[in-house]
């Protein structure tokens, strides 16, 4: 038998003794290389239900927020818009909103699905071109919000300097979404896009409730 037969057998007999949710781990853990290592903690601590029982908040004064996922084409560049436009609304000025992927190919065009999603929450995705991460765009961000535990274990790995500011967004959420994963829509539906970003909206509302209450100004959000 070849080494690829026995490669191939050898996974064939594991999932039958194994659980599809630990081979999808293993999965992640051996993609993420380094960041491995750091993404089975984060999940771990989940699993374990050990999570912040305070809500964080970015530094008093921030200036410069970044949002970040796998490929910037469908959820950070969704909490961009809603936080561009909240802060509009809040007439607040002087703070700048950026979101990017950590593997994104440069100049893709938001996904069809986000795209519908968006005008469903009166916004545009359509002139949205991505962005890839760059060590530049961490350094000048107050706070850096991941989407899901892999991309937060990639940014506290290939970014350790930033470490205290990089949270996750669902630190914003409510219930029992606080401080879980945003699931990446991609590999869903329309409607699971849809529920994602009914999520983003209720992130970035708390999140711009947090940042006018440091400043001071009054909070009206949709």
């Amino acid at each position: 038998m070849t080494e690829e037969l026995q490669n191939s057998a050898f996974r064939t007999n594991l999932r039958k003794v194994v659980p599809d949710f630990f081979l999808k781990e293993r999965e992640i853990f051996l993609r993420l290389g380094q960041a491995g290592r750091t993404y089975a903690k984060l999940r771990l601590l989940d699993t374990m239900g050990i999570r912040s029982s305070n809500r964080p908040s970015v530094p008093p004064g921030a200036c410069s927020l970044l949002f970040v996922c796998h490929g910037n084409i469908m959820r950070s560049p969704m909490a961009e818009l809603m936080l561009r436009r909240a802060l509009s609304e809040s007439h607040q000025e002087g703070i700048t909103v950026l979101s990017a992927g950590i593997h994104a190919t440069p100049g893709t065009e938001a996904h069809p699905r986000a795209r519908v999603a968006a005008r469903e929450f009166g916004l545009l995705l359509d002139q949205h071109r991505s962005k890839l991460l760059t060590t530049e765009m961490v350094a000048n961000a107050d706070a850096v919000f991941a989407m899901d535990f892999q991309n937060q274990a990639e940014l506290l790995t290939h970014f350790p300097q930033a470490r205290d500011k990089i949270l996750l967004l669902s630190d914003y959420a409510e219930g029992e979404q606080r401080g879980r994963p945003i699931p990446d829509p991609y590999f869903g539906d329309q409607d699971a896009t849809s529920r994602c970003y009914a999520v983003l909206q209720t992130c970035v509302n708390n999140l711009v409730k947090s940042l006018l209450q440091t400043r001071n100004r009054p909070v009206t959000l949709r």
